[in-house]
């Protein structure tokens, strides 16, 4: 070994002891005669003094080591002095007297440093990933990702579960997003898919009899990227035969306890709160919404609708509502402008045409639009949406499910903006009952949910025929700090239910074949009861490090455009490899 002893391990018990260190140079700095630094590794930082009088050939090559140098120093543990101590570091008590010094590989000017306080721009730190990587802040969430993923596998062996491998090169069955194709050599014009996730194998494990299946899944999905979104990711995936819905709740709640307890110390209650999908989004307008704060949406419909405020009476008459949220002691909180158009423009990304706002005083409505309302329907919205003086009132007037979208967005604003949240509270929900489907109005069908292999009510089976708005889906997520953290459903054993939702989706019975034909197949042989869910593992870091950038929790991570800048990915191919996979490329002019 070249080091006996790593940097963050030696203390005051150590001194007297000649030990081995080796690390880069976090720090340099020469006081004449003396020359010190700061030697790190992963475990973290030793201060090393090289003095003149000791040895000149130590001397002369430590004057010259430079930031993130590789070096081994061998030397004793000295007591550093109550006048010396550094209580910042946990070796702060002692410093290592080098008598050896081996320089192991010296390093170019690095394009930043990664003991600087101050972030260098993202592009930056993805192409020099390897150095970004030495950041203390990041270690430290890649140790915590180590620990976490070990908790959940602990967990589920305790719980009589068996990690099982799936296929990463597998079949395309396009639904939901796009897959990554990988084209077959042997099999000339076909193409494997990397999996979106192991759904359709975890199901057959399932037929073949292994009821407890658990697996620290990699999943690749070609869709549009944004800041909790990567090409390729992480989940904790499981599926249990022989059990109900509330087999996998109760799971998961002991598994989001544990890892709580892990992290951060705490015990939580369980088990966890539950919700509708239909409540949540009449409360906040969102099926993942944050529960770490309150705000929720109010519907004075009913209320405005004889007002005589245009834009409110007119949207109310052709079937629209009226909804708002109540932000509590903010009435001159906010400016003129930016209720005008920052908040304006909020709800206007998603779809809202404009926005109305009162201020609460005296127990009435204060705005240029207030004079449109007597003073009984002024009261009787001040008391529809539990105002006091001083709060401001936000509205947005508009389809059911534009209310939803835009008011959450600006709910989840403000919550930011007010700082009414610990960014490292960890509040998790279930929200069940999701629909089954949702109608495609460009398309004129119906769209899965979820996807079209969850089990139904069974008290809700008649409404195939009649109404298939109001069939709801064994279908359940974890909403944890506005993320959805997990998603899952009782599956379909029975083929002449899983036909049905074929005949609903307009998937043809010769299509579902082609497409499902495998799991179909296995369904008529024997399928047990079963049920499963997948855990975002990439979300769950982010949540317990308080980041809000996915990319800050995964090692080698994509920039938004699924590139990575540290290898030149994606890249050109040479014509041999193109001609062995019988490819042609045409590339639109």
């Amino acid at each position: 070994m070249l080091r006996t002893r790593t940097c963050g391990e030696i203390r005051i018990e150590n001194v007297g002891q000649t030990v081995t260190l080796a690390g880069w140079v976090d720090r340099y700095r020469d006081h004449g005669g003396v020359v010190f630094i700061d030697l790190r590794d992963r475990y973290g930082i030793t201060q090393v003094a090289f003095r003149l009088e000791e040895s000149s050939d130590i001397q002369k090559l430590a004057s010259g080591l430079r930031h993130e140098d590789v070096v081994q120093v061998i030397g004793e543990v000295v007591d550093r002095g109550p006048e010396n101590k550094n209580p910042k570091l946990a070796t702060g008590d002692v410093e290592l007297r080098a008598a050896q010094l081996n320089v192991l590989n010296k390093s170019k000017t690095p394009p930043f440093e990664p003991r600087s306080d101050s972030v260098p721009n993202e592009e930056l730190r993805l192409q020099y990933r390897y150095i970004d990587l030495r950041r203390p802040a990041l270690q430290e969430k890649m140790i915590l990702r180590h620990k976490l993923t070990k908790v959940v596998r602990d967990y589920f062996d305790e719980n009589g579960f068996l990690e099982i491998e799936t296929p990463i090169l597998g079949r395309s069955t396009p639904e939901g997003a796009r897959d990554y194709l990988v084209p077959s050599r042997v099999h000339e014009g076909t193409f494997y898919a990397l999996p979106q996730s192991p759904q359709l194998f975890k199901q057959l494990l399932m037929v073949a009899g292994y009821d407890r299946y658990m697996q620290i899944a990699r999943c690749f999905r070609d869709e549009d990227l944004r800041a909790d979104r990567q090409p390729e990711f992480t989940q904790i995936d499981l599926e249990m035969a022989f059990v109900e819905q509330e087999d996998i709740l109760q799971m998961v709640d002991g598994l989001v306890a544990r890892m709580v307890h892990a992290v951060q110390g705490k015990d939580i209650n369980l088990p966890l709160p539950r919700y509708t999908h239909a409540e949540v989004m009449r409360d906040y307008g969102s099926d993942k919404p944050d529960l770490r704060f309150g705000m929720k949406l109010k519907d004075i419909s009913d209320l405005v609708a004889e007002s005589d405020f245009g834009v409110f009476k007119n949207t109310v008459a052709t079937g629209g509502k009226v909804r708002g949220i109540c932000v509590k002691g903010c009435a001159d909180k906010y400016s003129r402008r930016i209720l005008d158009n920052d908040f304006k423009n909020i709800v206007g990304d998603y779809g809202a045409k404009g926005m109305a706002y009162f201020k609460v005083a005296g127990g009435k409505l204060e705005s240029s639009i207030a004079k449109f309302f007597n003073e009984d329907q002024q009261k009787a919205i001040v008391r529809r949406m539990e105002a006091e003086d001083g709060d401001l009132l936000l509205y947005v007037a508009d389809t059911w499910k534009v209310t939803c979208s835009a008011l959450a967005a600006l709910r989840n604003y403000l919550g930011r903006d007010l700082k009414l949240y610990d960014p490292l509270e960890i509040n998790c929900a279930w929200v069940l009952d999701f629909p089954l489907v949702t109608f495609n109005a460009e398309e004129n069908r119906w769209d899965a949910e979820h996807h079209p292999f969850c089990a139904v009510h069974p008290e809700d089976v008649g409404y195939f025929e009649t109404d298939p708005s109001k069939i709801r889906a064994q279908s359940y997520d974890l909403v944890c700090n506005g993320y959805e953290s997990a998603s899952g459903s009782v599956r379909i054993h029975d083929s002449q239910i899983q036909q049905k939702i074929f005949d609903l989706l307009k998937i043809p019975a010769a299509d579902a074949e082609v497409r499902f034909g495998f799991l179909l197949q296995a369904l008529r042989y024997g399928a047990p009861p079963h049920a499963g869910i997948a855990l975002g593992l990439d979300r769950w870091i982010m949540m317990f490090t308080g980041s809000d950038n996915i990319r800050d929790v995964i090692a080698f991570p994509k920039t938004q455009k699924a590139s990575d800048l540290m290898l030149g990915a994606p890249s050109d191919v040479d014509a041999k490899q193109l001609r062995d996979l019988h490819i042609k490329i045409d590339v639109p002019k």
